[in-house]
């Protein structure tokens, strides 16, 4: 067995719309295809006993222990290792359902998927289930626990933490789209100019200022002292000498701790003598190069979290502790803490282990104890000075327990710092009374506070403190997103993509799109090439300059990644037809059309699919969708579209020479084609289908008749607004079009228009395309050749797998097909096959350059024009001479 590819799909695909996080994996069994489970001798007795807890996966059988007896009849081993995949994240604490296995057209080689809670661990576990089920299937020796251990460190190292966690998974809930920016913890929620972002519990609305303020805890101290508001004794320091100088001013009991630190690291408390202090110092020192001395005060040590000015949860917090029987050693009682469950290391579980280090030597050593000292039984033993949960402390929720005025004053620290979220923490005998009657003192500010405490603490109730910060992010009625628009299909999706952003943008839109030449944000290209997958959609979607998105979305990287959305407003159809087939386990138009209907389905419940009407394959699509449907033809005769209008339905439709939208019994005339540029007259009735499919998207989303038709009327093709698609060059005894119609789809709605156009000859450059069907690049030569008079066939700047001969090969065959007299050049550089073009060119001319690399051969077009224009000028100055 081998696994030939891993690809990570991050949004909706072709395995499913709702699970969009899967890890998608391309596996060759080899021989092993002629060995099902049931075929390995003794497979099933080594299974179970490594995976006995696997009894609980159902399968297909929908009964406890249905994968076993799968195992038993005999299943192929690559199902197995998808089981495996969901079962090592479990156990390795990341919880994931869903997976697929299917057969390919090749023997022995399936595609398999998997959920994942973090890429990182995805991967691994694709990698670790393959070795394990192979090492079952051979019967040899295998550290499963090392893997396991492997997958809870990348989550730990690659997971989101509990607070960012819990935030998103709110955000999810609302249906807020969300995406990770880097690899850290800074999370972007909704899209372009209607983002927020926020990383840990610090958002965008958190102040700078406030922060560096709460970090400085001697500034805080004093701030909160300047407005009346308890804070113990005390003073900062960087030296010895000053560290005495402020025991000689307070006293003891004292607590040390670093000026700017936080998680309770280098903190001691409760110290009560000068060496143990001299200690304490040096221990705060690692962390900071100034320390806090305060007065300690005794009480409980109470956590009150406030956002957006309002408190929200509080919760009393316990230092790690371990309470002696008379029998164990503080190592050992450590040690029993720590196996349960519910710690893990870091923030990764609801609960920390507990860490041996200086500050639990401290703490011992107040006892007279060591590490393999026995503590009598029923002996609280306090393992650290402080009570933070990230040093294994506990937590207990007491929301309901504060008292109105420790509500007032936390409002109040939360607005006199400037935290939008902040923590408070107090200590306190009770907060049950006020600290002003109790002796209670707040004993620092923090920026960014952890949420675990609250949604998961030890004992009481669970808050979910995530809500008051969406709701402050994004308050009622504020829209989390940005109208976005995806379109796909075989042809036309370019051009579409154009125009809907040209309506935005003429309706007072600032759009950003995407599209086979270039990633635009409001009309100025940002990078060039073909741009039309998931990582240029995401580049859209995180700028924050925009505010209306147009994604054009090809077939190529919604395979590779999925889409880069979870849900669309519009998702558009253009059409339907044979190209890329063959390719990725893509072999009929069934299978294609499974593709492009992603994007369909992805659509929101009260958004809109717009589709083809005159496409039998974007009809099919509707029967599966969700959502509001709109369909658009070029026949207004058409079976669908009829249906449509009877049902009240919005569809666009070609009325005589009116591009007309009907919906609930209005007719809306758009305009008439001859006005529209882009249709050339309405000649090019592949343009006049575009048009149709931009104008009932724009209709249905909310556009006017009147922003949609100064859109088409302003819509002017050429080189800079639609490079590539019908850009004719006028010379002075010829004409030159470039377009990029590749497959036999587009050569033929581009022959239709063609056909219209007089000519004394028509020299047409085309080139066969190395990964494609054999037959598709014979058609498409065959159709070349009852349109043009003469061909250049060029070669695509990658063969993609084939050779020039072999490519060369079947264009000629294609041609000679077509039964007619073709003469030809073949020339593999575009370059120099658009020179040849000039080089023959005569009087009344057409050429036609069927062009990817359209930039390139643009501009040796205008040369041609410059050089023409130069010419032209010195005749007329030879004339004007001799005059």
């Amino acid at each position: 067995m081998k696994i030939l590819k891993i690809q990570v799909l991050r949004g909706p695909n072709v395995w499913s719309n709702y699970r969009n996080r899967l890890i998608q994996v391309r596996l060759d069994l080899e021989e092993m295809e002629d060995f099902p489970t049931d075929k390995i001798e003794g497979f099933l007795e080594r299974f179970t006993a490594v995976f006995p807890q696997m009894v609980s996966h159902e399968c297909s059988e929908g009964v406890k222990g249905g994968f076993f007896e799968r195992l038993r009849r005999g299943t192929w081993l690559g199902h197995v290792i998808e089981h495996v995949a969901l079962e090592i994240q479990s156990m390795a604490g990341m919880e994931c359902g869903y997976g697929r296995t299917r057969g390919t057209n090749i023997r022995g080689v399936y595609n398999m998927v998997f959920c994942y809670c973090v890429e990182e661990a995805g991967i691994y576990a694709a990698h670790a289930a393959f070795r394990m089920v192979e090492a079952i299937a051979k019967g040899e020796e295998y550290d499963y626990d090392a893997d396991i251990q492997e997958l809870k460190l990348l989550a730990r190292r690659h997971g989101l933490g509990p607070s960012t966690k819990s935030i998103v998974q709110e955000a999810q809930r609302r249906g807020i789209p969300w995406m990770r920016l880097g690899t850290n913890s800074r999370i972007q929620l909704g899209y372009g100019a209607a983002q927020k972002q926020f990383q840990a519990t610090m958002t965008c609305n958190t102040s700078d200022i406030a922060v560096r303020t709460a970090g400085n805890k001697h500034a805080t101290k004093k701030i909160l002292a300047e407005h009346y508001i308890p804070v113990a004794k005390g003073d900062s320091c960087a030296t010895e000498e000053g560290l005495l100088e402020i025991i000689n001013e307070i006293g003891f009991p004292i607590v040390i701790k670093p000026l700017d630190g936080n998680q309770g690291k280098g903190a001691t408390i409760n110290i009560n003598d000068i060496q143990l202090a001299k200690e304490a110092f040096g221990y705060a020192k690692q962390f900071s190069n100034y320390v806090m001395v305060e007065r300690f005060i005794t009480g409980s040590d109470y956590r009150l979290l406030v956002v957006n000015g309002k408190f929200v949860a509080a919760a009393k917090r316990v230092p790690a502790q371990v309470i002696g029987d008379g029998t164990k050693t503080i190592d050992r009682l450590m040690m029993e803490v720590n196996d349960n469950p519910n710690r893990g290391d870091g923030h990764e579980s609801s609960l920390t282990r507990i860490v041996f280090d200086q500050d639990t030597f401290n703490q011992l050593e107040k006892y007279g104890y060591t590490v393999a000292s026995i503590p009598q039984k029923g002996q609280t033993i306090q393992l650290k000075s402080t009570a933070n949960l990230s040093t294994g402390g506990t937590a207990t929720d007491v929301t309901d327990e504060v008292h109105p005025e420790n509500i007032f004053l936390a409002e109040r620290i939360a607005k006199v710092i400037g935290l939008d979220v902040c923590g408070i923490d107090i200590m306190a005998p009770s907060v049950a009374t006020s600290l002003q009657n109790n002796g209670g003192v707040v004993l620092e500010v923090n920026a960014a506070p952890g949420f675990r405490m609250h949604l998961d603490p030890s004992e009481g109730k669970a808050r979910n403190v995530a809500a008051p910060v969406i709701d402050m992010l994004f308050p009622e009625g504020v829209n989390p997103s940005i109208p976005l628009f995806a379109v796909t299909g075989t042809n036309g999706k370019t051009t579409t993509t154009r125009l809907l952003a040209h309506i935005a943008k003429t309706s007072g839109y600032t759009p950003g799109y995407t599209t086979t030449d270039g990633i635009y944000i409001n009309g100025q290209k940002i990078k060039g090439g073909d741009c039309s997958g998931p990582t240029s959609g995401t580049v859209v979607l995180r700028d924050p300059t925009v505010d209306f998105a147009v994604l054009e979305t090809a077939r190529g990287g919604l395979l590779r990644s999925g889409l880069c959305f979870d849900h669309c407003d519009v998702g558009i159809i253009t059409n339907i037809a044979e190209d890329h087939l063959g390719l990725n386990d893509i072999h009929t138009l069934e299978d294609l059309t499974n593709v492009k209907a992603v994007v369909a389905r992805s659509v929101k419940k009260n958004g809109w699919a717009i589709l083809n009407a005159e496409d039998d394959n974007c009809v099919a699509i509707a029967k599966e969708l969700d959502c509001n449907i709109a369909y658009f033809a070029l026949d207004a005769d058409n079976d669908t579209i009829r249906k449509c209008i009877n049902q009240d339905a919005p569809a666009a439709v070609l009325e005589g020479d009116m591009i007309t939208i009907i919906y609930e019994g209005e007719k809306y005339r758009i305009e008439e084609v001859s006005n529209i540029p882009i249709t050339e007259n309405g000649n090019a009735r592949f343009m006049v289908a575009n048009v149709l499919a931009a104008s009932i998207a724009a209709f249905a989303w909310g556009f006017s008749s009147e922003q949609i038709r100064y859109a088409l009327n302003t819509f002017i093709p050429g080189h800079e607004m639609t490079p590539g698609r019908m850009n004719l060059f006028e010379f002075k005894d010829y004409k030159v079009l470039v377009d990029y119609a590749h497959n036999p789809h587009g050569l033929l709605a581009l022959k239709e228009y063609l056909d219209t156009i007089k000519s004394t000859r028509k020299i047409g450059m085309i080139a066969g395309i190395g990964d494609r069907r054999d037959q598709d690049t014979i058609a498409l030569a065959k159709i070349a050749a009852t349109m043009f008079d003469h061909i250049i066939v060029r070669q695509e700047h990658s063969l993609r797998g084939k050779t020039v001969d072999e490519i060369n090969a079947l264009v000629l065959k294609g041609i000679e097909s077509a039964g007619r007299n073709v003469t030809y050049d073949l020339i593999p550089e575009e370059t120099e096959a658009i020179r040849q073009a000039f080089n023959i060119v005569k009087n009344g001319d057409l050429i036609i350059a069927l062009s990817d690399r359209y930039d390139a051969v643009i501009d040796i077009i205008k040369q041609e024009l410059d050089k023409e224009s130069v010419i032209t000028l010195i005749n007329d100055v030879d004339v004007t001479t001799a005059v």
